[in-house]
């Protein structure tokens, strides 16, 4: 069974997409983006190991309705994390959104990142640019940054923006 580099979890957060939800961040990042939130996440090393079976066993204590992989960038650990997303989708039936700085473009040529993709029901994609950060943003620093439906996108191979309303009435 594979293991994930993280950093932390944090359950019940609602800044990672919609809801409560449970956040793996993970270690590793190439991206490295300036004016990054989370400078302590770009070394894999500064993460622990962790079995898939500790992390689930994280998800089922918390009531959050969904979980988020954000990082560091899950797609370093793409494999790891298609495998973990496999879980929480076949036991818990949660929604999971994945926040990466590669773009869907980029994904769509590496096999690992497309499995890990296919895995994931949302996908923000995109590095941060501070020249383009924008707080009134929902769920994403910049504007250059994309909220996917995933499974759409790669069916269509294309981009396709997830419909999210935050004011359904």
């Amino acid at each position: 069974m594979p293991k994930i580099s993280i950093l932390r979890i944090v359950e019940s957060t609602s800044v990672d997409g919609p809801g409560l939800r449970t956040s793996i961040y993970c270690a590793g990042c190439v991206n490295q983006c300036h004016g990054c939130h989370n400078p302590q996440s770009w070394a894999i090393e500064n993460g622990i190991r962790t079995d898939i079976e500790d992390i689930m066993a994280a998800i089922r204590k918390d009531d959050a309705s969904g979980v988020t992989f954000s990082g560091g960038d899950p797609m370093l650990q793409a494999n790891a994390f298609a495998a973990l997303a496999k879980r929480i989708h076949a036991e818990l039936g949660k929604n999971i959104w994945c926040y990466t700085g590669y773009t869907f473009e980029e994904i769509l040529n590496d096999e690992a990142k497309k499995s890990l993709m296919a895995e994931v029901d949302v996908i923000v994609d995109g590095r941060f640019v501070i020249e383009q950060k924008d707080e009134d943003l929902l769920f994403r620093g910049s504007r250059n940054q994309r909220i996917l439906d995933a499974r759409k996108s790669l069916k269509a191979l294309k981009p396709i923006e997830y419909n999210y309303n935050p004011y359904p009435f």
